[in-house]
């Protein structure tokens, strides 16, 4: 390891001298955070050696259990393999009293050839391509979540503010309230100040739909891997500050039957090696609705792949839950102009800006995954010219039928058949990542719930 990389632990321990461990941050195939502490003299270990660690840190389902019908872990007498540091990544954690530090760290084979089931390695694979085409993603993450109060009761139950000069909590839909902003002030604040210590490029929070839901905004990034750190970082630092007052984030795409779910948007651009986008006119404008013959193969790519990808995009049983019509959701592969019913979104925006935005996936996806899925979408459109379906225009009512799988297992059937992700992600990684989801699966429709005694118990 050379001085310039071991610099970046010797600076971070001369900024922050009262450091006296490091969490090491790795993410799972669910996109958790696993990991372990060390102290502060191993630090500098680290960025010369690494830190064994075995596959199986990362190969879990949600709830944190080993999943049936691998090799890794169980036949191969679970090896270690090595977290390396993801350059930048070591920041303070302000929202612990300790505070630590933290770093994100990546699994390799000891010998630095990447692990195949690593995300981020995945999406760095999926960018490789664009590199090839002398196209740059840039991207920008958004994504939504509820904030719970501390309840004793097994049912959680959303945080509202309070009613201006009263102790009253109101009732209903809380949509761009800023009352609700204002009774968190201190919250978002520490937040806010949060991100700046750590590096998180955080934009605007707003209330959104939901009593209790919000949404946050991350800045536009030339490199889509580190658009997905901070996504998951910022996650991270939402859940702890929470925490810190006395109450729970969730990005369970369903929390609540009653109201909407919370998605993860991805807003998309492509730039040119001159730095321009590809995706503006090109004069003369001879494109209908004046979009360039690369924005359309894009959307059309994207849409292409929704069905295979809806597995990524929706990882678990609580994520089909929010896929029904009048949730401000997707429910089917379309594409249209300022709309917020459609999958795939064109904002309103001057055409240098001109971009994409893709609504498909719920705030519990794996970051890097969703990514990679989406960008697996856009260069298979490019590259084979795929045009998309017509296009829903401004103000259009649309027809209300689901024709996205509802259904987990159905999302499972058309992964587990796509052929579009195993040539993008690999193979063995989408024969791991089914394996694991329908491990999950059978474990999730094994239990008996609340559900099946109200609805059978006296009845039948």
């Amino acid at each position: 390891m050379n001085d310039q990389k071991m610099d970046e632990a010797r600076r971070f321990l001369a900024a922050w001298p009262d450091t006296r461990a490091v969490e090491l941050l790795l993410p799972d195939l669910n996109g958790i955070l696993r990991g372990k502490r060390i102290g502060r003299r191993e630090l500098q270990s680290l960025w010369r050696d690494g830190v064994a660690f075995p596959a199986t840190g990362i190969l879990l389902d949600s709830r944190g259990a080993l999943i049936d019908g691998l090799s890794y872990g169980s036949d191969d007498g679970d090896p270690d393999y090595v977290c390396r540091p993801v350059p930048g990544s070591l920041v303070p954690v302000p929202w612990v009293k300790t505070h630590p530090g933290q770093c994100l760290v990546a699994l390799e084979h000891r010998d630095g050839r990447p692990f195949f089931a690593d995300a981020r390695h995945v999406l760095a694979g999926v960018l490789s391509r664009f590199e090839a085409l002398g196209l740059t993603p840039v991207v920008a993450v958004e994504f939504e979540f509820y904030l719970l109060d501390d309840s004793a009761g097994e049912v959680p139950r959303a945080r509202q503010g309070r009613v201006p000069g009263t102790q009253r909590r109101p009732s209903g839909p809380r949509v761009y309230s800023l009352e609700d902003l204002h009774d968190l002030d201190p919250l978002f604040s520490e937040i806010t100040a949060a991100c700046e210590t750590q590096g998180i490029p955080a934009g605007s929070i707003v209330s959104e739909y939901g009593a209790g839901q919000f949404e946050v905004n991350l800045h536009h990034v030339a490199d889509a891997v580190v658009a997905c750190d901070h996504a998951i970082l910022l996650r991270r630092l939402i859940r702890g500050m929470a925490k810190k007052y006395g109450l729970a984030a969730t990005y369970m795409a369903k929390p609540f039957a009653e109201i909407d779910g919370s998605g993860m948007h991805v807003h998309l651009s492509l730039v040119d090696c001159e730095g321009r986008n590809v995706f503006a006119p090109q004069p003369p404008a001879s494109a209908p609705d004046r979009y360039s013959a690369k924005l359309r193969h894009a959307v059309g790519g994207l849409l292409a792949a929704i069905p295979e990808s809806l597995a990524i995009f929706a990882p678990n049983a609580n994520s089909y839950r929010r896929i029904r019509p009048g949730c401000f959701a997707p429910i089917a592969p379309n594409w249209g102009v300022n709309h917020r019913h459609v999958a795939v979104r064109i904002p309103v925006s001057d055409d240098q800006n001109l971009r994409l935005e893709h609504r498909v996936a719920g705030a519990d996806c794996n970051p890097y995954l969703a990514m990679a899925a989406i960008l697996a979408g856009v260069h298979a459109g490019l590259t084979q010219n795929i045009e998309p379906p017509r296009m829903i225009h401004e103000g259009e009512v649309m027809d209300e039928k689901v024709s996205l799988s509802p259904r987990w297992e159905t999302a499972l059937d058309a992964f587990d058949a796509g052929r579009l992700l195993p040539d993008y992600l690999g193979a063995e990684f989408c024969r791991v990542f089914g394996l694991a989801r329908r491990h999950e699966a059978e474990a999730f429709h094994a239990q008996v719930s609340n559900l099946d005694y109200e609805w059978y118990l006296g009845t039948i």
